[in-house]
């Protein structure tokens, strides 16, 4: 990650990548980091960290990919997050970069779209990661947590796993999707936009 703060990274990976393989077919730009801050602990440094990894880096990575994804009519899959939307208060920085992600893609497909190259996005929900383990359980909730998790944000008692957005991912980034671009897909347990849970007295 730390490659994310010098721009000529992005040139450098996709070099490396064309001269071990030949072509270029797809791009996935994953790497973020959901780091937590509130408006009042978002100062400059850590508003520029977050959005050189998690916004700039992969503009780069799809800027540097373009002409060999021309040549192939490849395509680009973003991994955005439900919380582009608005996010949670202790999530600020995190949050606008990936409502900036999800602008960037439906930017660069229309852009693209005569050229045969798609660019889509996916937007994750709770994801059971390693890391969101350690962070929950560092935030104060028992190891085991994840065994039977917060259901306001896991309504069906589990969180999604990583190898459950591959396989999305998979698809999306494959010919078996084309034509479409242009397109953010929330990968959540429940309706993200204008959800409205019941208020009741207690």
């Amino acid at each position: 990650m730390m490659g994310a703060t010098r721009p000529e990274s992005a040139a450098e990976l996709i070099d490396v990548a064309v001269r071990a393989f030949g072509r270029l077919d797809g791009l996935v730009n994953n790497a973020a980091k959901p780091l937590r801050a509130t408006l009042d602990q978002t100062d400059a440094a850590t508003f520029d960290f977050v959005i050189h990894l998690n916004l700039r880096a992969p503009l780069l990575l799809i800027r540097a990919a373009m002409p060999h994804l021309l040549e192939s009519r490849g395509a680009v899959l973003n991994i955005g997050s439900v919380n582009a939307y608005c996010g949670a208060a202790n999530l600020l920085p995190y949050s606008i970069s990936k409502g900036g992600l999800m602008t960037l893609t439906r930017n660069v497909a229309d852009a693209c779209c005569h050229t045969g190259v798609r660019v889509n996005q996916l937007n994750l929900g709770w994801i059971l990661t390693e890391n969101e383990k350690r962070i929950m359980t560092d935030g104060g909730l028992p190891a085991d947590w994840w065994k039977d998790p917060p259901r306001d944000g896991a309504p069906t008692g589990r969180l999604m796993l990583p190898e459950e957005v591959a396989t999305a991912a998979v698809y999306w980034i494959g010919d078996e999707s084309r034509p479409v671009s242009g397109s953010v897909l929330e990968l959540n347990q429940f309706p993200v936009i204008g959800r409205n849970s019941v208020k009741e007295k207690r």
